[in-house]
């Protein structure tokens, strides 16, 4: 079964490099979820075609100006909108390529959410994906290598563009100030950082954590071809613990709403 994070792969392949600006690969793993989620969870689905519950993509919080969730599921109010106490699904999507040291702050962010969405409702059911990079250096485009450009956008498309992503290792050279290095420990620092999440079981709606984190090696660097790294010194086994993660949410949902 290809999981949303293939898709995220597929996409960067797509459009040569990795922007970690935008909210697209956050966005394509969320309706990946969701689709997924309405094919292993009956109760689910039965309850999104007989429009009892909606989905929405970054809905605002409630108490972090300008910070969104990126998939909620749960009743509507009589517009139509997100009723954040009638919310039962929220899937929070998290990376730290580019630079490990963001870990703190990506860290900090599904904390929050946590503790925002626990307060207006301990039912809901709470879950994370991290992908982590194991690449020890990435050329940062968005902020880095694009910035060249700024008065030449479209030499940026022609003369670079097309290299990123397809092993052209001259791209290490031609902008040597846009590499962001991460130390040969850092992934395992960062998912050791997001282990420290409350977790919780599936009964005990009362504790505030996350009902399940899921972690996702990758390698992306922008210079060589990206890959989901199925094979990784993590311990991870990304296709077996996708399933657990839907699993999961699909056992919360049925026996937090259909016993």
């Amino acid at each position: 079964m290809k999981t949303p994070f293939d898709e995220v792969i597929d996409n960067i392949v797509s459009e040569h490099y990795h922007n970690h600006r935008q909210q697209m690969h956050s966005d394509i793993v969320s309706r990946g979820i969701f689709r997924d989620l309405m094919r292993k969870c009956p109760e689910l689905k039965k309850d999104i075609n007989s429009h009892i519950v909606k989905n929405w993509l970054n809905v605002e919080s409630p108490t972090q100006r300008g910070r969104k969730m990126d998939l909620l599921i749960g009743e509507p109010d009589a517009s139509g909108n997100p009723d954040l106490q009638k919310v039962r699904v929220c899937i929070e999507n998290k990376s730290v390529i580019t630079a490990h040291r963001n870990r703190d702050a990506r860290f900090d962010d599904l904390y929050e959410v946590l503790q925002d969405l626990h307060g207006i409702k301990s039912e809901i059911i709470m879950g994370a994906t991290v992908m982590i990079g194991l690449a020890d250096r990435v050329l940062n485009v968005p902020d880095g290598v694009k910035s060249h450009f700024k008065k030449k956008p479209r030499k940026f498309q022609d003369t670079v563009v097309l290299r990123l992503s397809s092993g052209d290792q001259k791209l290490w050279d031609d902008f040597p100030e846009d590499i962001s290095e991460n130390r040969a420990n850092d992934p395992a620092l960062t998912m050791q950082k997001f282990q420290a999440l409350p977790t919780r079981k599936i009964g005990l709606t009362h504790v505030k954590g996350y009902d399940y984190i899921l972690f996702i090696p990758v390698f992306i660097d922008n210079v060589n071809p990206p890959f989901l790294a199925r094979e990784n010194n993590l311990g991870i086994d990304i296709d077996t613990e996708y399933q657990k993660m839907l699993e999961r949410i699909c056992s919360a949902y049925r026996t937090r709403w259909h016993l």
